[in-house]
């Protein structure tokens, strides 16, 4: 497993990383209307406009079969008083998941904002989403809660913060 930067012609593995991690994570917890409508195509247009060079940091993780997994981060797009940076989206085929490729992805996002000056980080999540977990392992403390709207349904949402970076970064 490699964990390397972005490349704008990431955008189609990206794309399919992320709608097919929703459809195993969120049924249950957002409604599956919303899922079904989820098309790679929409994704792989959205990615090409995050990674033409001017979008936030986006790491992939991969093996030989390609890429399994993504992060993507960078200045707050919810803000937590007290937190600089945002780990804003973190997702993994289902295949991948319990393998260490999650914390890699973390670390290496966490040294990627710290890189770019920000010393704290949060991650936003769903409240049943089993990453919370996840989350806390890692260290992370919840410090905020707000609604967001998926789908029509309004759910809450919980942040994770890390108050010092630098201890994600091993």
């Amino acid at each position: 497993m490699r964990i390397r930067e972005a490349r704008f012609e990431d955008a189609e593995a990206i794309a399919r990383v992320h709608v097919g991690s929703w459809k195993t994570t969120y049924p249950g917890l957002v409604p599956q209307a919303h899922l079904d409508a989820l098309r790679v195509e929409d994704g792989i247009v959205r990615w090409r406009e995050r990674l033409d060079g001017h979008g936030p940091l986006t790491l992939v993780a991969e093996d030989e079969a390609g890429v399994f997994g993504f992060a993507s981060g960078g200045a707050m797009l919810h803000p937590v008083d007290g937190f600089e940076g945002e780990l804003a989206a973190i997702y993994l085929l289902a295949s991948h998941q319990r393998r260490g490729a999650g914390a890699k992805l973390v670390r290496e996002m966490a040294r990627g904002l710290r890189d770019q000056g920000f010393r704290s980080m949060v991650v936003w999540a769903l409240r049943e989403n089993p990453a919370c977990g996840f989350y806390e392992r890692m260290g992370g403390v919840r410090v905020a809660e707000q609604p967001i709207e998926i789908g029509g349904l309004t759910l809450p949402e919980v942040a994770f913060g890390w108050r010092e970076i630098e201890t994600l970064i091993t």
